[in-house]
C-alpha cells in the first residue's frame, strides 16, 4: 500500500477527516495543509485505518485527540470559571458588534 493511500480508512474516518479539514480551512490554513493535519488527527485518534486486512487494528475509536484537555476546568475554582465565562461573553458581544457592521 503506497503512502497516502486512504483505502483502509472507514467512511466514518473519512467524514471525520473532512470535517477537521474544513475547520482548519475556515481558519485560513491552506487546503493541502488542512488535509495533512486532518489525517494526522484521525491517525492520532484511531491509530490508522480501521478496515480489515490491515495489521489487525481494532474497532474502538476512543477519540483521544478530541478529548485532549478539559481537565483544567475540573481543578479551577468557581470564581475562576465565572471570570472566564464573563470574559468569553464580553468577547462574543464585541465580536457580534464587529460583525454586525459588515
Amino acid at each position: 500500500m503506497p503512502r497516502g493511500d486512504k483505502s483502509k480508512y472507514t467512511d466514518k474516518q473519512e467524514r471525520k477527516a473532512d470535517h477537521i479539514a474544513e475547520g482548519y480551512e475556515a481558519k485560513g490554513v491552506s487546503e493541502k495543509e488542512a488535509e495533512r493535519r486532518a489525517w494526522a488527527t484521525v491517525n492520532k485518534d484511531d491509530g490508522g485505518g480501521k478496515k480489515p486486512g490491515g495489521s489487525g487494528r481494532g474497532k474502538d475509536t476512543g477519540h483521544p485527540a478530541a478529548k485532549k484537555g478539559g481537565e483544567a476546568s475540573a481543578n479551577r475554582s468557581a470564581a475562576e470559571r465565572s471570570a472566564s465565562a464573563k470574559k468569553a461573553a464580553t468577547t462574543r458581544k464585541r465580536n457580534a458588534e464587529h460583525h454586525a457592521d459588515h
